[in-house]
């Protein structure tokens, strides 16, 4: 898994969602984690959640840590949710290390009660997409800065090496495990 930490920022419009965003955008044909700083504005053509969509929901933030994931091996949306939860699981983790007593409850976190994260996974026939977003300045939801988290690129960082980390581990278990036989009882 190739992991791209462009040096621009890049404002979230929903538009990275589709299929072979990172290889338009940066030459990679390959499962992908791209992590990026910009701020975050989705518009109802571009929200994949009906829920949000037709409760016409504000999808907005100054400044967000991004994770685009897209991963090329399946389809499957139960796949693909179940990753979502571990790119999740894996940001909690790394705001616990820094201190904080963050709670995830599915795909998204909380601190002191209040939402700190967005998130969205689908599928195509090419492949599946994550975004993951966590507020680096919002006034209306809970922030990294009124956490007091000092470094957000190193979090975003740590956040994207992790899953990365992660997956290559699963791939090599995934190459080791023998095959179960049939019971014959």
């Amino acid at each position: 898994m190739r992991v791209i930490f462009p040096e621009e920022r890049i404002n979230y419009t929903g538009e990275e969602l589709a299929s072979l965003w990172a290889y338009h955008r940066f030459r990679v044909q390959e499962d992908s984690i791209v992590a990026f700083r910009g701020g975050c504005e989705v518009k109802a053509e571009h929200m994949i959640d009906l829920e949000d969509r037709l409760g016409e929901a504000e999808i907005y933030s100054p400044d967000m840590l991004h994770f685009i994931v897209e991963h090329f091996d399946s389809t499957s949306l139960k796949l693909t949710y179940a990753r979502q939860r571990l790119l999740a699981a894996i940001a909690c983790e790394a705001l616990a290390k820094l201190g904080y007593e963050v709670v995830r409850r599915g795909d998204d976190l909380y601190y002191e009660e209040k939402k700190l994260s967005v998130s969205i996974a689908s599928v195509s026939p090419v492949s599946a997409k994550i975004h993951f977003g966590i507020n680096v300045k919002s006034d209306k939801y809970m922030s990294l800065e009124r956490m007091g988290v000092k470094n957000p690129m190193k979090l975003l960082r740590r956040i994207a090496k992790a899953y990365a980390d992660e997956i290559s581990d699963i791939e090599r278990d995934l190459r080791k495990a023998k095959p179960l036989g049939v019971y014959h009882g």
